[in-house]
């Protein structure tokens, strides 16, 4: 797991193939008026997913305690505040259901070890050994999830 500024991302972009592209378009898009939906970035690659949803409650949060197994999340905030769970997948050990392979996507209930907080402009890079909870919060939340396939 990675946390920090867009100012700062350039020094991650070696750290995937596709890293690059998914920064740039964060850095070149004008995300105050790019609406909800899905963008494909790059044909089978990279893809944007921009939503704007009220925050969770923590309990309702980790019900989706998740991780991905074919793509890296880089999970980045256009305006809002939010809080996210996170624990190494290594550690989780009570599984919720079944992995599903269409939506890339598999649940635990274990609890996290620790919280930490993003504000707008800040990003957090999930590699599927991150399991993580998002979306915890009293605000509304504009972010931007960047799917990089592995």
């Amino acid at each position: 797991m990675v946390i920090d500024t867009i100012r700062n991302a350039a020094q991650y972009e070696t750290l995937h193939a596709s890293f690059k592209t998914a920064f740039d378009y964060i850095r070149q898009t004008d995300w105050a008026t790019t609406a909800a939906g899905t963008y494909i970035v790059e044909a089978d690659t990279v893809k944007a997913i921009v939503s704007e949803a009220s925050g969770k409650k923590k309990e309702a949060a980790l019900e989706k305690f998740e991780c991905h197994d074919q793509f890296i999340d880089i999970q980045y905030v256009i305006r809002g505040v939010e809080q996210i769970g996170w624990k190494p997948r290594q550690d989780c050990v009570i599984p919720n259901g079944d992995y599903n392979p269409d939506k890339d996507v598999r649940f635990f209930k274990d609890a996290p070890d620790w919280f930490f907080t993003l504000h707008a402009g800040q990003f957090v890079i999930f590699f599927p050994e991150d399991v993580h909870a998002p979306m915890i919060s009293d605000d509304v939340i504009k972010k931007l999830v960047m799917k990089i396939k592995i």
